[in-house]
């Protein structure tokens, strides 16, 4: 037994490999193959090759929305981090130029320590040696896309960085480069055509119908309509006092940003579109018909409503009319006939008055207001705010009449909102019924007492022969259509989720080195970009210091030929001195 030896591991034999001649195509595949298991940049892309003095194959990805920011390589299927941020930017900037400054000094602030966690934090790498992709929405102020470059050129000192628009991201995710993309997100719902990768941004329509506006809708809705149940205020009473008796209305301190987020991603769909054909004689309203009553009837508190919810307007007066408590309850009542979802209790935390340590409080959430706070989204008629359905039919009637075809057919829905569940079906049903429904009759009287009245006027009249070309790429639920047109392409997108397509893309984009117009560090220094010694810039610290035309934008492009240009060149008249001495 002593003598006995442990065996060594088998390893392969080296001289079988010299033995087996191999083409050059087979002996540089050996040579990548024996040099990947040194340093790889990242584990799901197999090369170590650099293409720069500072910069590796893979990009870092950064999609900044709104609410959300997605992060990641280049070459990945998902991003690395998701996660919330705080809301970055305002509806208007300040007309006070000192204010102004002061405001992007904080802007600047709260952009770096995010960017830095990006970098430091979420993917772990050193900015030095990644290119970055920043995917950007077409309506990007330009001065938060200068504060952008400013942070990571100068402070994070990346080698280049890419500005590439988030539709025609959105659109490369799904092997397409023509289509019309509608962006529903936090702030605005907008809509995009492109054409064979060029977007058309002067056909770009948009509307303030966003998660956002569903956000202070559910909130109205649930402070009107909603139940609240305190904690007892010992367990004796959690015992013996019935919960009908501790029921109150839901106080605002409840329902946080956190409570509502998780009300509107977790609990809350889209159903189906109504039928009020059966409600024909029904007094309830639209929503946007109470927002008008409501804003006529309390005209003088229009200030004090900041939230942009058709509801919120009818609470913030304690008097109410009668009248509109009828107009309320009338629409509370429509909702609760075309609902069929069920009541949801949800444990929340309790006012500070109310936490004596017996528990948490219970938010009761309505079935309806769960199923039909999303019809906010749905209900147009508005100038200044069109539903989300007809942003997509205005941004067709805009682009010229040989691309309708194709780009209706060609839909594709992105962004957070859109990840409701239902929402595409119903956006996809309310597409079809905004073209087909008949307009009202006109209610013009006649230009003269023996002529007859003028007809109605269509809006969509020029768009009902493409109805049975209207697809949605990405819908879910395509309805069956033999023979039309639109089964073709009615959800035959990859599954991605709409909130990730973008950022799928400019991964797609990083790895296939097609990322947009690249900005060098060479080129921001050269245009004046760079900081002095002490950290500060060399020209004035304002938003018009940032060097001019080195950021690509949409806004400062040249007009397209056969436009008269912006600013004319002055003409320049000879001198008729000189004219005079030659001719003698």
């Amino acid at each position: 037994m002593s003598h006995l030896t442990v065996p060594s591991t088998p390893r392969s034999r080296t001289h079988f490999a010299a033995q087996v001649p191999l083409t050059p195509a087979g002996a540089l595949n050996a040579a990548r193959t024996a040099r990947s298991g040194l340093v790889q940049a990242s584990p799901h892309y197999q090369t170590t090759r650099r293409h720069s003095l500072y910069g590796t194959e893979d990009r870092i990805v950064i999609d900044p929305g709104s609410r959300v920011w997605k992060v990641g390589f280049s070459g990945e299927g998902r991003p690395r981090d998701v996660f919330f941020v705080a809301p970055l930017l305002r509806l208007q900037r300040s007309p006070d130029p000192i204010q102004r400054d002061e405001e992007d000094r904080v802007l600047a602030a709260r952009l770096q320590a995010h960017l830095r966690a990006v970098f430091h934090d979420s993917l772990l790498t050193d900015p030095k040696s990644r290119k970055v992709i920043i995917v950007e929405h077409p309506l990007l102020p330009v001065y938060v896309k200068d504060i952008l470059a400013r942070i990571l050129f100068e402070n994070l000192q990346v080698p280049s960085i890419s500005f590439a628009s988030s539709h025609l991201l959105a659109l490369l995710s799904v092997g397409r480069i023509t289509g019309l993309v509608l962006d529903c997100g936090e702030l605005e719902s907008t809509a995009l055509p492109i054409f064979s990768s060029r977007p058309l941004f002067h056909q770009l329509r948009t509307t303030p119908l966003a998660g956002a506006r569903l956000t202070s809708h559910v909130r109205a809705l649930l402070l009107l309509f909603g139940t609240y149940l305190p904690p007892p205020t010992s367990l004796s009473a959690a015992v013996n006092m019935p919960t009908s008796s501790r029921s109150t209305r839901v106080p605002l301190e409840v329902l946080s940003d956190t409570v509502l987020e998780e009300i509107k991603t977790r609990c809350s769909f889209v159903g189906e579109a109504m039928d009020m054909t059966s409600d024909s004689d029904d007094s309830a309203p639209s929503e946007s018909d109470l927002s008008r009553i409501s804003a006529d009837q309390e005209s003088n508190a229009g200030a004090a409503s900041s939230d942009f919810s058709i509801v919120s307007k009818s609470q913030v007066l304690p008097e109410r009319s009668s009248r509109s408590e009828h107009k309320l309850q009338a629409l509370a009542n429509l909702y609760m006939r075309h609902s069929t979802a069920t009541d949801l209790h949800l444990k929340v935390m309790p006012p500070v008055s109310q936490q004596t340590g017996t528990g948490l409080g219970t938010l009761v959430v309505p079935g309806w207001i769960r199923e039909r706070g999303s019809e906010v989204l749905f209900e147009g008629g508005d100038v200044d705010e069109s539903s989300v359905a007809e942003t997509i039919l205005d941004c067709l009637l805009k682009i010229p009449v040989d691309l309708r075809k194709i780009l209706a057919s060609s839909i594709l829905v992105t962004g957070g909102t859109a990840m409701l569940p239902g929402f595409i079906p119903r956006l996809q049903a309310e597409l079809i019924r905004a073209i087909v429904t008949s307009p009202p009759s006109s209610a013009r009287p006649p230009m003269a007492p023996g002529r007859p009245r003028p007809p109605a006027y269509d809006r969509y009249a020029t768009l009902r022969p493409l109805v049975p070309c209207f697809a949605i790429l990405n819908n879910p639920s395509p309805t069956p259509l033999s023979g039309a047109p639109a089964s073709t392409n009615a959800g035959k997108a990859p599954a991605f989720t709409p909130a990730t397509m973008a950022w799928v893309g400019g991964s797609l984009a990083g790895a296939l080195k097609t990322g947009g117009v690249e900005v060098p560090r060479e080129k921001w220094d050269e245009a004046g970009g760079h900081s002095g010694p002490d950290g500060s810039t060399e020209e004035d610290d304002t938003a018009d210091s940032f060097p001019a035309h080195v950021i690509p934008d949409w806004t400062r492009t040249p007009l397209p030929m056969g436009a008269p240009p912006a600013n004319p060149p002055p003409t320049q008249t000879l001198d008729p001195t000189p004219l005079a001495a030659v001719g003698a």
